[in-house]
């Protein structure tokens, strides 16, 4: 499966690892900043869209609504043993609606890099710069 051009990228944190999304929504960004979760695991184009999840999560702000999406999508990772390459967001009021896509976890295949423990409020922010939305936080590995 082709995973669409990258809108995010990983920055330098000390120990652990800064996601960052990039989009023309929130929404967007947000999505792109879960994929960026999920490549820290594996690379994207080794995980198929094959299992549709419904995630959902609620904070009036901004900022904490990135923490508790991430922290849903690597929850839902460790519980459920999934892998996700696509997500289609909707954001209404501080109330996130997610369909996640993705397929079961193959050790063999998926060649996991590293186990995401959570996302934190290190360097957190989601702001507009030049008509794109930026959504980031620092993970722990």
């Amino acid at each position: 499966m082709d995973v669409p051009d990258p809108r995010w990228e990983h920055f330098e944190h000390e120990a652990d690892i800064g996601v960052r999304g990039i989009g023309t929504t929130p929404a967007d960004a947000f999505a792109q900043a879960a994929l960026s979760v999920c490549a820290i695991i594996t690379d994207l184009n080794l995980i198929a869209a094959d299992q549709l999840v419904k995630l959902d999560c609620e904070e009036p702000d901004l900022e904490l609504l990135l923490v508790d999406w991430l922290n849903l999508v690597i929850f839902t990772i460790a519980t459920r043993r999934l892998l996700f390459s696509r997500f289609s967001i909707r954001i209404d009021n501080g109330h996130l609606t997610a369909n996640a896509w993705g397929e079961a976890i193959d050790v063999k295949r998926h060649q996991p890099a590293v186990e995401v423990k959570g996302a934190t409020y290190t360097e957190l922010a989601v702001y507009e710069s030049d008509g794109e939305w930026i959504a980031q936080c620092v993970v722990d590995v």
